[in-house]
């Protein structure tokens, strides 16, 4: 079964539409449930992810996306929402780094992150909830953080560890300060 997302693309009043993308539900993005609109970045991380993902579709978690998994992490057991933790808290606990920031295993981090890219597709396909996104944006802030350290600073600029702190920060702003501090922080350590 195929179905087309169209990607909006347009700045203001005007919305232009590029190119329909047209996706496999079954054998190329199982996490992609409904038929929304996709942002063309969450099209690039489907395409990106999707070859990585398995999903358990007898398993659901946030708004009905089946559990994924990637290379033996499944999102499940990384679930913020069942943590009963605010976001950002459940990330600074969950996907915390050791001293030296080098040592740490960007493998596990990556596929941490490849499960929660790949649910946070199957939320916006339905028009889900977005508190995703501070988990989200916190393990690509701690992969980036990892990388450099590891003498492989990203140069993509939506990549690096400061744009990434100020996304964690943008979308965490409701909670607490203590919290917040410990983000701008960690961005100052780099080693």
């Amino acid at each position: 079964m195929k179905f087309t997302l169209f990607l909006g693309l347009g700045l203001g009043a005007g919305v232009a539409l590029s190119a329909p993308v047209v996706l496999e539900r079954q054998s190329q993005a199982c996490f992609v449930i409904g038929n929304s609109v996709l942002p063309a970045e969450v099209v690039t991380s489907v395409n990106s992810v999707q070859s990585r993902i398995t999903c358990n579709t007898a398993k659901k978690t946030l708004s009905n996306v089946p559990d994924v998994t990637s290379g033996g992490v499944s999102f499940s057991s990384v679930n913020f929402a069942t943590s009963g933790q605010k976001p950002l808290q459940f990330a600074l606990s969950k996907f915390a780094t050791k001293a030296p920031l080098a040592s740490n295993d960007l493998a596990t981090f990556q596929k941490e992150l490849d499960v929660y890219l790949a649910t946070e597709a199957g939320i916006r396909s339905v028009n889900g909830n977005l508190a995703i996104k501070v988990p989200k944006f916190f393990l690509e802030f701690q992969i980036s953080r990892i990388q450099t350290a590891q003498g492989n600073a990203p140069t993509a600029a939506g990549l690096q560890i400061d744009h990434l702190r100020d996304k964690v920060l943008k979308n965490a702003a409701g909670e607490a300060k203590a919290l917040l501090d410990q983000v701008t922080a960690l961005a100052k350590v780099r080693a």
